[in-house]
């Protein structure tokens, strides 16, 4: 038996954009750090986090995916048309203006299963959005209308993040479809 303790992964579940789509999120990048400075994201790597499970030991990951596919949720379209931004955490994000029912109930659904596993999550009210620049700074004034991103959401994926600075790139390690609309 190995002293080494076990190995893990940062992880967490999102929907996770087409090109075309991460494309057009990405276009809002340019104009918002004109106005809020900070740090744009990568484009490769924008999401929209479902729920954050953070570290987990890697042998567990193949029972995370198993808990993943017993969750029965339907397709939706989400239509990203609001940037804002988080004092608090100082980032400049995209948000949709209202969020279709199908979303809260793909989270709860997906939370539920998680619960049941055993797995541990972060805990928070549901809020959907895209991180578009980190360390930017705004009032409480609205920010310039972008123009919107239609998302079809087929499916939503297990996403691993670096554990260390320097490596910025997301891995997705597995898709989860969703079931279309009769």
């Amino acid at each position: 038996m190995s002293d080494k303790p076990d190995s893990t992964a940062r992880v967490f579940f999102a929907l996770w954009p087409n090109a075309a789509e991460r494309a057009a999120l990405a276009g809002w990048q340019p104009p918002l750090r004109e106005l809020c400075g900070g740090r744009a994201m990568l484009a490769a790597n924008l999401h929209n986090t479902l729920v954050f499970i953070g570290n987990i030991a890697e042998h567990r990951l193949e029972a995370l995916k198993l808990a993943a596919q017993e969750v029965e949720a339907e397709r939706f379209k989400l239509r990203f048309d609001l940037a804002r931004y988080w004092g608090h955490n100082h980032i400049v994000f995209a948000a949709p203006h209202s969020a279709p029912p199908q979303l809260a109930q793909l989270v709860h659904d997906l939370e539920q299963h998680l619960e049941r596993h055993r797995f541990r999550f972060d805990r928070r009210d549901y809020k959907p959005h895209i991180t578009l620049l980190r360390h930017a700074k705004w009032s409480d004034s609205p920010l310039p209308e972008m123009p919107a991103v239609p998302w079809p959401v087929h499916d939503f994926v297990l996403v691993q993040s670096p554990q260390q600075e320097g490596d910025s790139h997301y891995r997705v390690l597995a898709r989860f479809p969703l079931t279309p609309r009769p």
